[in-house]
């Protein structure tokens, strides 16, 4: 049976290094290095999208945090699910123009073109923010791929990480953001198939074996058959705002999700792909759900050592061997769809972000690109390291991710889309105040009580508005280009 599943894991594994060498071999200068130049088509983009956003966490994690809390392990899909509707309903399209009029290629570059005046020292600090956290990030993907692979096939998992890393690197640095986008789409494809799949050939064993989840859940616990947890006052409010709290983190600020939005050619393509986004998010969070109710039902009385093992033991349980791999294929493709991704992130904060603007470095487009190859090895060999050395350290700061990066820059974006007093000090003080009150906050008991997904969002969005109106904008880069194209109009006229 194992023989079976790692042919078609081989198999898995060529097939993106393949995808990887076909586009390594098309001259790409820094942009489409980056960015894909803006010639990709929409519904790649939001398979990518989802693929990125959703790691390996959606397949392993929610599944076995909804085995393990029963109906109130919704609220978190909802949660997620809402942000992510938003973020391609009010914001996709709206990056899309801001990319374009700005002439930028990361977040970071976006935010210090908007505030010119202040845009050197907030493209330092949203950079050291982003590298900071997304490292730590990064290494706990290579690590949860060593685990994967331990579980399934038994493979060392130092060496299932550096088997990992090795697929990371060479997809990145052989086709950069083009490659990443098309084995992403086939990565999202495989996902979906997993989470769509499984539940449904659950649901028939569990009518075939008449058994019910509505007395599985009863059976397992007093507050598993409850959508508020049984709890109810200021403890229900609790629960709701934390496990609802990953809405904020996708308003806007997680630095490889917004690169998707940047990359989209028009309204048309951006229309196509937030359709698809949507439909992909309510089918793999539905499925998500159901897999862990089935589970719940199927093995009712039954221990598991960690609950996150659910999704693989009900593939290798309800399918014969040849299936098993093609949908267990679809964890490793949630793990490195994200990691390849978070390596661009990485990467572009160091070429574009740091040596091409902050330092201003004059190089070619081809120089350009080799930094940016450099900086996936580099990056990718200190992910590495931590995964290796710091595996308890890195799947706390994990959460730190969510918080630090998504829930600090996410206000920063909002109030830059929306509120035009926001001023250049506003935005160094809301990266500031999400950076400090996250370390603090997730430092001490308080996280245990309410998420710091949802305090580092509001205290980084209320620094942000204070500062603003304690030091007001000047003028922002886009009314600069106003006011020029007005004094031009009005001398051509005259």
């Amino acid at each position: 049976m194992h023989t079976i599943i790692m042919v078609e894991f081989i198999l898995y594994c060529l097939l993106m290094l393949g995808a990887g060498y076909l586009f390594s071999r098309k001259e790409m200068d820094h942009a489409s290095f980056l960015l894909g130049g803006k010639k990709l088509p929409g519904w790649a983009l939001a398979f990518s999208e989802r693929a990125t956003g959703e790691s390996a966490w959606l397949l392993l994690g929610y599944t076995g945090f909804v085995f393990a809390t029963g109906l109130s392990g919704i609220w978190v899909a909802v949660g997620i699910s809402l942000g992510i509707v938003f973020s391609w309903l009010f914001l996709a399209e709206r990056f899309m123009k801001e990319a374009e009029e700005h002439q930028v290629m990361t977040l970071p570059g976006y935010l210090a073109k908007r505030f010119g005046s202040h845009g050197k020292i907030i493209l330092w600090m949203s950079t050291i923010l982003i590298v900071s956290f997304m490292m730590f990030y990064f290494g706990a993907q290579i690590a949860g791929a060593g685990k994967t692979l331990f579980t399934v096939f038994h493979i060392n998992p130092t060496v299932g990480a550096l088997l990992s890393l090795a697929i990371v690197i060479l997809l990145s640095y052989l086709g950069g953001f083009t490659a990443v986008v098309w084995t992403d789409m086939i990565q999202s494809l495989m996902m979906l198939v997993t989470l769509v799949v499984l539940p449904i050939v659950a649901l028939f064993h569990i009518h075939a074996n008449d058994l019910s989840i509505s007395a599985a859940l009863t059976a397992a616990g007093p507050t598993m058959d409850s959508w508020t947890g049984g709890a109810i006052g200021f403890a229900l409010g609790l629960l709701l705002f934390n496990n609802f709290a990953w809405f904020f983190g996708f308003l806007g600020g997680q630095p490889q999700l917004s690169a998707r939005f940047m990359a989209l050619k028009n309204k048309k393509e951006a229309k196509t792909a937030s359709r698809v986004a949507i439909i992909w998010t309510i089918l793999a969070y539905s499925g998500a759900f159901m897999i862990g109710l089935t589970a719940l039902t199927l093995y009712q009385g039954q221990n598991f050592a960690d609950v996150e093992t659910i999704l693989p033991f009900m593939v290798l349980d309800l399918f014969p061997p040849w299936i098993a791999g093609i949908l267990l294929s679809g964890i490793l493709a949630a793990i490195i769809s994200t990691a390849d991704s978070q390596l661009l992130v990485i990467t572009s904060s160091v070429s574009e972000d740091i040596v091409n603007n902050a330092l201003g470095k004059k190089m070619t487009e081809k120089q350009l690109v080799m930094v940016s190859r450099l900086a996936i090895i580099g990056a990718g060999l200190l992910g590495l390291l931590i995964a290796l050395t710091s595996k308890s350290l890195v799947y706390l700061v994990v959460s730190w991710a969510w918080a630090g990066v998504g829930c600090t820059l996410s206000p920063a974006i909002i109030l830059t889309f929306f509120w035009k007093r926001y001023s250049g000090i506003g935005v160094i003080a809301t990266i500031l105040a999400g950076f400090i009150s996250t370390i603090v906050w997730i430092s001490t008991p308080l996280e245990a009580i309410i998420s710091s997904r949802f305090t580092t969002f509001f205290i980084a969005a209320f620094f942000g508005v204070i500062f603003s109106l304690l030091f007001p904008a000047k003028e922002s880069t886009a009314d600069v280009k106003k006011l020029k194209e007005d004094d031009v109009s009005t001398k051509s006229i005259s």
